[in-house]
């Protein structure tokens, strides 16, 4: 099955770049490419890309509105969002994540990781950039102090918390079935429970709540 894919970026030679990278790999196509989130939303509405991989700063409307529109919490059908920004620590990451993304890379990252993250988005999975995904959520979901951190209304057994922080911290469905010693089936349920009590659809909303909540530290 071949991802269909759209890319977006204001600057004509990265976003040239990024479709001949992705173009390269087998089982990935490129169908469209935007110049700014406006032109984005209005292609990936038509075209229904499998994957929209979107740069975060772009004239008109930026990453995070076009995250919004096409992934955030109001849409009935939203579409797989990777991010991708030149700056590790730009608050708008964090923003595009809470919008709905399902990944985040820095333009840096290499082909490889690219690669990743548009099967990862496409197979409902999220992939974030290794070097800062707990600096990143730490630094902007640390709780207030004096604030009770949210908890679900039906608690997480031992064994989802476990799967939580694994999940929270990065760790791929089998690796965490190699660390817990339990089946990769058992592994997918334990997680299908978690996102439903604390309302998280796909791991990146699970990263996050698990350090609005205080159960991962910086």
């Amino acid at each position: 099955m071949t991802i269909r894919v759209l890319v977006a970026d204001d600057q004509d030679l990265v976003r040239t770049g990024l479709a001949m990278i992705l173009d390269a790999q087998p089982g990935i196509e490129v169908v469209g490419q935007a110049a700014d989130g406006l032109e984005a939303v209005e292609f990936a509405r038509r075209l229904r890309p499998d994957v929209c991989l979107l740069d975060i700063r772009m004239p008109g409307m930026d990453g995070i509105a076009a995250t919004r529109e096409l992934a955030g919490p109001g849409v009935a059908d939203p579409l797989p969002i990777v991010v991708i920004t030149t700056f590790d620590l730009d608050e708008y990451v964090y923003g595009a994540l809470k919008a709905g993304a399902r990944g985040f890379l820095l333009k840096d990252a290499g082909p490889d990781l690219l690669v990743q993250a548009i099967h990862a988005a496409a197979n409902g999975d999220a992939l974030i950039a290794p070097k800062i995904t707990g600096r990143l959520l730490a630094a902007f979901t640390e709780p207030p102090t004096g604030r009770t951190p949210t908890q679900p209304v039906d608690p997480l057994t031992a064994r989802e918390e476990q799967v939580l922080i694994a999940a929270a911290t990065g760790r791929t469905n089998a690796e965490i079935a190699v660390e817990l010693h339990i089946s990769l089936s058992t592994v997918k349920t334990h997680l299908t429970s978690v996102m439903a009590k604390i309302s998280a659809r796909n791991r990146v909303e699970i990263a996050i709540w698990a350090y609005e909540t205080g159960r991962i530290k910086p």
